[in-house]
């Protein structure tokens, strides 16, 4: 209320008006703009990237669609079934998909974010299916500004690739070693994955504070562009509640 400049006897947005609301920022694809606009001013409030960055992601999930096993085939396949109708169509969203972890199934999107270690600031984000593997958009979200080369990160996004991608671009990694049964971490990787977890745990205060003041969000909306613009206005959210913390 504070924020819109509403008064206790204004009557509120209903859900159709936030809804087109929402419609006109992807159509003029608003959403990446505002969010760039915000991050410039934080710097030029005294907030700029520093100390290095955080990359994770956090999956945002979505009502589970009710397809047969050869309807899903095809959507794999980035194909339509024939047999939907227009309406049919709609209501169905063949952007969101699966993806397993920590031996649990989810239904939804990612939402791949970086944030700096000085502020917690999000500084970039990108959406995607919630099967696109994190390492995916390791590279696209990492941040150049930062006043610090060292970049940290879970085990998740560790290869040989990732690795020499870092060095190519200057960058220092801390990211986090996964032991396996034939070849079990010793004491020194044990300790070091203990270090780097102290910077790279922040990331989860970030994903829990959003969970906290907004809960657990789930996609109602069809389509991965505008998903793309709900988690966004999400990232954008919660950057201006860290502010508003921070430069009191």
């Amino acid at each position: 209320m504070r924020f819109l400049n509403l008064a206790i006897e204004d009557s509120v947005p209903d859900a159709r008006t936030i809804w087109l609301f929402r419609e006109q920022l992807k159509e003029f694809k608003l959403v990446e703009k505002l969010f760039a606009d915000f991050d410039r001013y934080l710097a030029e409030s005294g907030f700029e990237a520093k100390k290095g960055q955080i990359i994770d992601a956090s999956i945002a999930a979505a009502p589970k669609q009710r397809n047969s096993r050869e309807e899903n085939g095809q959507i794999k396949d980035g194909k339509i079934p024939k047999d939907w109708s227009q309406k049919k169509r709609s209501h169905k969203d063949t952007d969101a998909n699966w993806v397993q972890k920590n031996g649990k199934n989810y239904f939804g999107c990612k939402n791949h974010v970086e944030v700096d270690v000085k502020h917690k600031f999000i500084r970039k984000y990108k959406v995607t299916p919630s099967s696109v593997h994190d390492s995916n958009v390791f590279e696209e979200i990492l941040d150049k500004n930062n006043t610090s080369k060292d970049v940290f990160a879970d085990s998740a996004y560790r290869s040989k690739e990732s690795l020499k991608e870092l060095e190519t671009l200057g960058f220092r990694e801390h990211l986090q070693r996964k032991g396996c049964k034939n070849k079990k971490l010793n004491n020194w990787e044990k300790q070091g994955n203990h270090t780097r977890s102290k910077i790279r745990s922040r990331i989860e205060h970030v994903f829990g504070v959003q969970a906290q003041r907004a809960k657990t969000l789930i996609i109602r909306t069809i389509g991965i562009i505008r998903a793309d613009i709900k988690i966004g206005l999400r990232n954008l959210a919660y950057n201006m509640q860290r502010y508003s913390i921070l430069a009191v």
